[in-house]
């Protein structure tokens, strides 16, 4: 299990790294638009946070409703979002670096997964 947990953030930091070669926007969703899907009570979205549990404690607190999956559980809980593969899956960190490494590896798992620019920082800033 201690392998596990160490492997796993070195295997999303690499897969990470193809992505920061191409910054496409369509993988990503401004603070803006998040904040007014979590006002629309219309939107299908669901919101993964991928932030331990100890981040959810402080100023930046969760968003309720929220799917909580710390990103260095996500590869082995992964199964627990299959019933939300159909649906907009918005992923949100602190500040957007393991939201969007978590986004990628959702997407190679057929998700449709998009990470909030700036993280839970910035949404709570405006």
């Amino acid at each position: 299990m201690k392998i596990i947990n160490n492997i796993l953030p070195l295997l999303i930091f690499l897969f990470s790294l193809q992505g920061c070669a191409q910054n496409d926007p369509s993988q990503s969703i401004t603070v803006e638009r998040f904040k007014e899907k979590v006002n629309n009570s219309d939107s299908v979205m669901v919101i993964l946070d991928v932030r331990t549990d100890e981040e959810l404690t402080g100023p930046l607190l969760k968003i309720d409703g929220a799917v909580h999956i710390p990103v260095q559980e996500l590869e082995r809980r992964v199964d627990e979002l299959e019933k939300y593969k159909d649906k907009e899956l918005v992923v949100v960190c602190r500040t957007q670096n393991r939201s969007s490494r978590a986004a990628e590896f959702l997407r190679g798992k057929g998700y449709n997964a998009k990470y909030v620019n700036g993280g839970m920082q910035e949404y709570y800033k405006k």
